[in-house]
């Protein structure tokens, strides 16, 4: 009896461990980018001329999305674009802060040396970005091994069975040229992730924290899908943009 008990329990953790390596599969990230072949390549280091761009507000037109997940993904954005080391972002949010401290500077009420007019740097292209899909729990549902009948079955099925939780978002992104108003490009970005609940999350390290209004989907499904997102737009536009854009 003892030995049958034994071999039982052996037989067991063999299920569980081939249980949690089937997991694996729920909890990996992926990404799509419509009309771009090179979407999956890593981004290789660069060191070259930088094209100059200013990204605007994002445009939240999902139902579940608010003003200040359109913000926070707008910061998540140029910051990864800068660090790509491929582009020199011009801030257009502060444009009118900036404006007074020139107008300050030239005022000689402050001391010299400070900000000047006429030094604004001007964007050769507009990134636009329209959030239209953004579901931080997308569908739930079983994951792992069914327990299928009888007492066993109901060990196992609390063992190993465990919910799973999607996210998923999308962006419409386009690259504008700023001198003409031509769409140069555009494209449509998706990142979506699953994790299984109850201790088989095998994790997704990200770059950086989550831009302000995202801070609440930190170390869950939304996460992955958004820092996928992000770095799928990066990379589409780092290959979109036209070469003569690139200029020192």
């Amino acid at each position: 009896m003892k030995k049958l008990g034994k071999v039982l329990l052996c037989f067991l953790v063999m299920v569980v461990y081939s249980g949690c390596a089937g997991l694996e599969g729920f909890t990996q990230p992926t990404a799509q980018v419509d009309n771009y072949a090179g979407a999956n390549s890593a981004m290789p280091p660069y060191v070259g001329p930088k094209a100059r761009v200013a990204v605007a507000d994002f445009d939240v037109k999902s139902a579940k999305g608010g003003g200040e997940i359109g913000t926070g993904l707008r910061e998540m954005l140029i910051t990864a674009m800068v660090n790509s080391g491929r582009f020199r972002v011009v801030e257009r949010q502060v444009l009118s802060a900036l404006m007074q401290e020139q107008e300050l500077g030239a005022s000689g009420a402050a001391q010299a040396g400070g900000a000047q007019r006429g030094q604004i740097k001007t964007a050769d292209l507009i990134i636009t970005a329209a959030v239209t899909e953004f579901e931080p729990e997308a569908s739930g549902g079983s994951g792992g091994i069914g327990g299928g009948g009888g007492a066993w079955g109901g060990i196992l099925g609390g063992v190993i069975g465990a919910a799973t939780n999607k996210a998923h978002m999308a962006l419409d992104m386009r690259i504008v040229d700023a001198s003409t108003s031509e769409i140069l490009a555009s494209t449509r970005v998706q990142g979506q992730a699953r994790d299984v609940a109850g201790g088989f999350m095998a994790g997704f390290v990200g770059s950086g924290a989550l831009g302000g209004g995202l801070s609440m989907y930190a170390n869950t499904p939304m996460e992955k899908a958004i820092r996928v997102c992000i770095e799928e737009a990066v990379k589409y536009i780092c290959q979109a943009v036209p070469p003569q854009y690139y200029r020192e």
